[in-house]
């Protein structure tokens, strides 16, 4: 029984005490920020049809189905080319900003709002990645995904260096942003704007009322209890977050398994031969037509993909099997990308293969980023010199609520 007690006690202090998995935060983050960044800009010229008052699903149209289903968008507010055109550029911004992780904790709530705005301003536009782009959108608020990798991470180890000198970097940046938001974000909430389903008003109060909280207490409070406090929170907090995020992937990938299972076109090998000869889905036609000419080949990638999505939740309980499946996943989406110019949902479900991904294997990639990084901006006289040590970003660094 003391045995018992032990484990469950060191669990309970692992999950509280620091925010797990911070590289494998970070890779979402950058993955799911990037895909939409990519999206965005790839649809700039086409995004009034889209997402605009061009579109066939007209805002009408689009005011009706929300008002049935609740669902939250931003795009819905105003009438007018103005008004979509500044979303859409927000929503550019809070992607690049997320991305290099500046402020991830208010721009992964920007970033959400986008997302929702843009989808579910037209329902019928996306090609199955933006189903998980949706959701991921909604579980990055919940997470630190700036830890590493990220403008944050940076700041904090500048903080650190300076406290550690007796001195204090003051940070004008956050209150300003947190100032602005909240006066933007009552106002809204007194005109009626925030309407539909609860969940995403309730959402953005208590992440701004978070900010409020965690300022209050590293500036203002007398002892370290409170901060203390607010720490283990935000750290429950993402590695709930995590968990689902992770089991939001197993069940993606059981469902598709076993819907695939009962499908005759899975096991006939057709939902993969019919796919390679449509125009919509052959950007190289050539390549397409010759994956489809051998029936070996057709048959390997039915029946690898069916028992790969089946086993994938099982292959968690052994580490080495997972990763190796893991790769070929991640493989068979690029080919995805490729062969059936598919790359935006390709890549949202590399990144959510992402979060499996082992820790060292990160963190080697991370050194060799900052390395190959550190050799582009040294100049070409001081090249032949080693360095004196680590670049400060390859460090891991926590972060708490950022601005």
């Amino acid at each position: 029984m003391s045995t018992l007690a032990q484990s469950l006690s060191r669990g309970i202090g692992k999950v509280t005490e620091s925010a797990l998995a911070p590289y494998q935060s970070a890779v979402i983050r950058i993955g799911f920020s990037a895909t939409w960044l990519l999206f965005l800009l790839r649809e700039f010229p086409h995004r009034q049809e889209l997402y605009g008052p061009d579109a066939p699903w007209n805002w009408d149209l689009a005011r009706q189905l929300t008002g049935d289903n609740g669902a939250f968008t931003v795009l819905l507010w105003f009438r007018g080319r103005f008004w979509f055109e500044a979303v859409y550029v927000l929503a550019v911004l809070a992607s690049a900003l997320l991305l290099l992780g500046w402020r991830t904790r208010t721009m992964s709530v920007l970033f959400m709002l986008g997302v929702l705005s843009l989808q579910n301003r037209s329902v019928f536009v996306g090609d199955g990645g933006d189903n998980v782009l949706h959701l991921m959108s909604v579980y990055l608020v919940f997470t630190r995904c700036g830890q590493v990798w990220s403008l944050d991470a940076r700041r904090a180890v500048r903080a650190r260096a300076a406290r550690a000198r007796g001195q204090r970097l003051p940070d004008r940046a956050g209150p300003v942003l947190w100032s602005v938001l909240g006066l933007a974000l009552a106002a809204v909430t007194a005109a009626g704007r925030l309407q539909g389903e609860w969940f995403v008003p309730v959402l953005l109060w208590t992440v701004w009322l978070g900010q409020a909280l965690w300022w209050v207490a590293g500036r203002r409070a007398r002892w370290d209890q409170p901060r203390i406090l607010l720490d283990v929170v935000g750290s429950v907090v993402h590695n709930g977050a995590l968990v689902v995020i992770m089991a939001e992937a197993c069940l993606i990938y059981a469902t598709a398994g076993w819907y695939k299972i009962q499908g005759s076109r899975w096991q006939d090998g057709t939902a993969v031969y019919y796919p390679l000869h449509l125009d919509y889905f052959s950007p190289w036609p050539a390549l397409g037509g010759l994956m489809s000419s051998s029936g070996t080949m057709v048959m390997l990638v039915t029946y690898g993909t069916v028992i790969a999505q089946v086993a994938f939740p099982f292959t968690l309980f052994n580490r080495r099997v997972k990763n190796v499946l893991l790769a070929v996943m991640m493989t068979e989406h690029a080919a995805i990308a490729v062969v059936l110019g598919l790359p935006f949902f390709s890549l949202a479900m590399i990144t959510a293969d992402a979060v499996f991904l082992p820790t060292p294997f990160l963190r080697r990639l991370g050194e060799r980023a900052a390395r190959a990084r550190a050799r582009l901006r040294r100049p070409p006289a001081a090249a032949a010199r080693p360095e004196p040590h680590a670049p400060e970003d390859s460090e891991p660094a926590r972060v708490g609520f950022p601005a």
